[in-house]
Formats: structure tokens, C-alpha cells, sequence
């Protein structure tokens, strides 16, 4: 399996997160860690805390490249199935059986995600962090079932749009298949262009619920990335969406453009949203993303009108929840994708 470490990471996080590695009652496996902002210091002080421990050192940050780092490794070395995991977790002792079980229950699978919940506060219940991720029309992914309380869920229920990164299996060939990250996106939306590439391909992609990872979730480290947040989700509509799924679904980009144009003013990261912007104008990005969208046209096995049903029209996460959003943007745009779908699916 990989970790990947990044500056402080480690001393933070991973001391519980190797001892619950350590009680995994599957024992068959090896663990990966990608020092990918790597000092001396750092490597050494994961070389001690964790000696069982491969470790791999990269020095520029990029959270795709670093997944495939140590991916390379644990094949290079024979793994059959490649488990990628954040190192902010916990995990049951059964965590790493039940997902590889999911994972080679069928032919057809080629991912699978644990059962993701919210690190609980000392006397409190667990929250669901995600029962798999979903994703929205205009490319923002988001978790689903966040912050519900715990429930048992039996079978292997499909996820409807993708992976989330947090905790996930795949398969070698499946990895191979899709040529790994796109080492492109650097950070964000690296797990949504990974589940949507296996996805063309006509692979499956289910939940593991018996598979239970502890994530200690703080959403405001994420929101401090919207240059990369914004930029590949434009990255993952131009490259993966058929022109005629871009096309039916311009109007509504261009209004929900405006919209996020002026909520950024408002925030105070309009910097880093015109920066998304800017990245487009320079011919090298157009080269790297028209190579990657005639690789990926090329090569796909499922078209669009078999995948929109996946996509939702609006946007449902609590933690950005607002009364334009509830009342006015997400009636608007699930209205739209209806009409929208309508014209994909011919």
C-alpha cells in the first residue's frame, strides 16, 4: 500500500496510522511511503518511526506523481493489488481484508473504497465521511452521505460517480490499464480522474462497507488549493467529456463561471482563481491537455450517453451548503442537466 507524506505530515499523523496497519489481521503486504516534500530529516524520522517501512523520497510535492511512485515500487516488487491511502487515518483491523475481498470479488470491479468515516471526538459517535464520491456535471466532486450517522450496509453497493482517494484499491492491471495518475493534475481531482479514466474503460467501481477507515477530515485544508481545485476540474471536462457533452453543457459552465468569478471576489481568493484561468493561455498547457483528451477519446470503451446518469446536476456537501446554493444554483443547474442529458443521450 502507499502513504504519502508531505512536510509535517508524518509526525502528525502517522504513528496511529502505522499501528493500525500493524493490527490488519491481512498480513500479506508492504507498505510504501512516498516522503514527497523529502528533507534528511524527514526521511530519517520515517525511516525510524516506521523501519518496516519502504521509503521513497521526492522532493517536488506533486500528491499524483508520489502515488505513482510508490505504485511503480509495489509492483516492481510483485503486488497484484495496489491500495492507496491518506496518512491523516486509522483503520479496523479488518479494513485491508475487506477491501481486497471487495476489490476480487468480480472481474468487472476495478476499484474499490473502504467505508470512510470522520475520526470521531472522544464519547462520540462515528460520522460518515464517504460512502464513495460523486460528481457534478461541471466537474465538482464531492462526498456522499457526509456527516449521516453510521448504518450497516451489506453487499457491495456500486459507487455512483467515483473513488475518493482517502481509501482505495485497485487493481494492477486496472492501474496499468489506465496509465496511473495523470501527474498533470499535481493535487485535486487526482482520485476523480483516475475512477473516471477505469470507468471508461468499463470498469467498476464499488463500495467496501465492511472496510472501515477513520479519516481525520478537516475540510479547510482543502479549501486553501483552489488554484489546482479549479484548474483540473477545467482540466477533467476538456480532456474527458466528448465534444458533444462539452458543448450541451457551455451555458451553464459560463454562468457558473460568473457565479464563482463573483463568490471569490467576495472570499478573497479571486488571485487564485484567475491564476486557474491563466494556466489556459499558455500553448504547452493546450499541448499536455489536447495529448491527454485524444489518449483518453481514443482508447475509451464507454461513451458519455452511458455515463451521464452519473452525474448530478447539483451540488450536495454540507460544508459549502448555502441558501444561494440550496435555493437558487443547484435547482437551476440539476434543471439544466436534465434538459442537457436529453441532448447528450441523442
Amino acid at each position: 500500500m502507499v502513504l504519502v507524506n508531505y512536510r509535517d505530515y508524518a509526525k502528525r499523523f502517522l504513528a496511529e496510522c502505522r499501528d493500525s496497519l500493524r493490527s490488519q489481521t491481512y498480513r500479506d503486504f508492504k507498505v510504501y511511503i512516498v516522503d514527497n516534500a523529502s528533507s534528511q530529516e524527514s526521511f530519517n524520522y520515517l525511516k525510524d518511526a516506521y523501519p518496516e517501512a519502504f521509503v521513497i523520497a521526492r522532493g517536488d510535492g506533486n500528491y499524483s506523481a508520489a502515488n505513482n511512485a510508490g505504485a511503480k515500487a509495489a509492483i516492481a516488487d510483485g503486488a497484484e493489488v495496489l491500495v492507496i491511502a491518506n496518512m491523516d487515518t486509522a483503520f479496523d483491523e479488518g479494513w485491508l481484508s475487506e477491501l481486497v475481498a471487495a476489490l476480487e470479488s468480480g472481474a468487472s470491479i476495478g476499484i474499490a473504497q473502504s467505508k470512510i468515516l470522520v475520526y470521531p471526538e472522544k464519547g462520540q459517535k462515528a460520522k460518515i465521511n464517504s460512502l464513495g464520491n460523486e460528481l457534478n456535471f461541471l466537474g465538482f466532486g464531492f462526498t456522499s452521505a457526509y456527516l449521516e450517522d453510521d448504518r450497516a450496509i451489506e453487499g457491495l453497493p456500486e459507487i455512483r460517480g467515483y473513488a475518493s482517494g482517502c481509501s482505495l484499491a485497485v487493481k494492477k492491471e486496472v492501474f496499468e490499464a489506465i496509465g496511473g495518475y495523470n501527474e498533470g493534475y499535481f493535487m485535486y481531482h487526482d482520485d476523480v480522474e483516475v475512477g473516471w479514466k477505469a470507468r471508461l474503460l468499463g470498469f467498476r467501481i464499488v463500495l467496501a462497507p465492511k472496510s472501515i477507515c477513520f479519516h481525520k477530515f478537516e475540510f479547510s485544508r482543502s479549501v486553501k488549493k483552489i488554484y489546482y481545485m479549479e484548474r483540473n476540474r477545467f482540466l477533467f471536462i476538456l480532456s474527458f467529456y466528448e465534444l458533444t457533452t462539452v458543448l450541451a453543457i457551455m451555458p451553464a459552465l459560463l454562468i457558473m463561471e460568473a457565479g464563482q468569478l463573483a463568490f471569490a471576489l467576495l472570499r478573497g481568493w479571486l488571485p487564485e482563481k484567475l491564476r486557474s484561468y491563466f494556466y489556459f493561455l499558455r500553448p504547452s498547457s493546450w499541448r499536455g491537455l489536447l495529448a491527454e483528451r485524444k489518449r483518453l477519446q481514443s482508447s475509451r470503451k464507454i461513451s458519455d450517453r452511458d455515463l451521464v446518469d452519473r452525474l448530478r446536476g447539483g451540488i450536495y456537501f454540507q460544508e459549502i451548503g448555502n441558501p444561494i446554493l440550496d435555493k437558487v444554483a443547484n435547482p437551476f443547474f440539476s434543471a439544466y442537466w436534465s434538459f442537457a442529458k436529453k441532448l447528450i443521450k441523442g
